[in-house]
């Protein structure tokens, strides 16, 4: 057999990643609900679609500083008693001048109502008179006090915001799925809702293993390696939405282990553990997890999966309360791209949030590229948006390993099991990173 032949079969021997990902999701349930105040709900899922009980703006109000009158005594169709003309404040044309019989601001309750010739000096969101159909801005008019002179008349309904006008009695305002935004809040509070029911943010503990690991705050030593991934998955579950905890660095030690995840099970919702995935000496996490106990399986299942990079990742559950373990590699790219692939989706599950995964885009590629035979591979891109429309994208230096790469990309170039080439020009899959920049 050839190399690539080989290579093929080692591959056919994988299991799928889209296979892989749906036996894992679907083992998995949102977290029950619950019902929060208002101003504890911005970040949770809603659990249920909400519905505005009230309207909004809940009555007839004014949109800006002005003077609120009918349109017909400043349209010149109305003669009544307080019409008076003006002298024309612009050349070639005329004003006309109207009582202000009374101030209204916001506090304004009591109901009041407009006569012919007559008007009300109102600060926005006032209460508008009974009558009233347009809001004059006081820069077109002389701010008379005791009368206005009004040099230019707005259309019929500027100026005015009807009761219901933005959302009416019984508007849906957000699905069952959506996350509390701020805006959201705001609606929320002003159709009169005090609480939702939402599901609670996940609780996410990050365990890195391996007597080689150090903390961070030296440099590496020969037989010694920085702990960069428990800081940076605690970072990628925060920003999914989880409540993330680092629990820091455990040792090859199974007994410490086991107690350790046992431990954790009382505060977590999922455990994410980086390193010992793979089938080598100091590999104790697959060893440890998946050890049968009792005639029975361990408690964790590691697979195989055509996953570039990173082909080893377990899945299994821990505890009494069976709560779920994500396992992903050690090195730093393959566990952030893990925690991409797998991690992140598994999250928002939990957190009851819909769609589970990255957006997605087809995008034109900018350089060709090479990718294993047989493997998904998720590459660090920058992705930009043509000025004729779509997307192109442009692969990072170094692959999917590079961690200045990963902290560059806005994208992961994504190129299938069969793609062993992608051709600059050619049209690819591209995940889009929520990247703040």
């Amino acid at each position: 057999m050839t190399a690539t032949a080989d290579a093929e079969a080692a591959a056919n021997e994988l299991t799928p990643l889209a296979d892989y990902l749906g036996s894992v999701l679907r083992r998995l349930r949102a977290l029950p609900p619950l019902d929060l105040d208002l101003t504890q709900a911005y970040g949770n899922v809603l659990a249920e679609d909400v519905v505005a009980p009230h309207s909004y703006p809940a009555f007839d109000q004014a949109a800006v500083d002005g003077y609120a009158a009918r349109w017909e005594d400043i349209s010149g169709g109305s003669r009544g008693p307080g019409y008076v003309p003006a002298p024309s404040g612009i050349p070639g044309g005329r004003s006309i001048r109207l009582n202000v019989v009374g101030d209204l601001g916001a506090a304004s309750w009591r109901p009041v109502r407009l006569t012919p010739g007559s008007c009300f000096s109102v600060a926005a969101g006032a209460p508008l008179p009974i009558g009233a159909d347009v809001v004059v801005p006081v820069e077109w008019t002389d701010q008379g006090m005791a009368a206005v002179e009004i040099f230019r008349a707005p259309k019929r309904g500027y100026g005015v915001r009807r009761a219901g006008e933005e959302l009416p009695t019984g508007t849906l305002l957000a699905r069952a799925g959506t996350y509390v935004s701020p805006a959201l809040v705001a609606v929320f509070a002003a159709t009169g809702i005090g609480h939702v029911v939402v599901r609670p943010s996940p609780r996410v503990v990050i365990v890195a293993t391996g007597d080689e690991l150090v903390d961070v705050g030296r440099g590496s030593q020969p037989g010694q390696v920085v702990d960069t991934n428990s800081h940076a998955l605690t970072a990628a579950a925060a920003e999914a939405g989880a409540l993330a905890y680092r629990v820091g660095i455990c040792d090859d030690d199974p007994e410490a282990l086991r107690g350790l995840l046992e431990d954790q099970t009382l505060r977590a919702d999922l455990i994410i553990t980086t390193g010992g995935t793979g089938t080598g000496p100091g590999d104790m996490v697959r060893r440890i997890l998946s050890r049968k106990e009792g005639g029975r399986a361990g408690p964790v299942t590691f697979s195989e999966v055509a996953l570039y990079p990173g082909t080893a990742l377990g899945f299994g559950t821990v505890g009494a309360e069976e709560v779920p373990v994500v396992c992903l590699p050690g090195e730093p790219g393959a566990a952030l791209i893990g925690f991409e692939v797998l991690a992140r989706p598994a999250i928002q599950l939990l957190a009851g949030a819909e769609p589970v995964f990255r957006p997605s885009v087809r995008a034109h590629l900018l350089e060709t590229v090479s990718s294993p035979v047989g493997l998904r591979e998720f590459r660090p891109a920058h992705v930009a948006e043509r000025r004729g429309g779509g997307y192109t994208v442009q692969p990072l230096a170094g692959g999917p390993f590079t961690l200045s790469g990963l902290a560059e990309a806005n994208g992961l170039l994504v190129l299938g099991e069969r793609v062993t080439t992608a051709a600059a020009g050619s049209t690819v899959d591209v995940l889009l990173l929520d990247r703040r920049r």
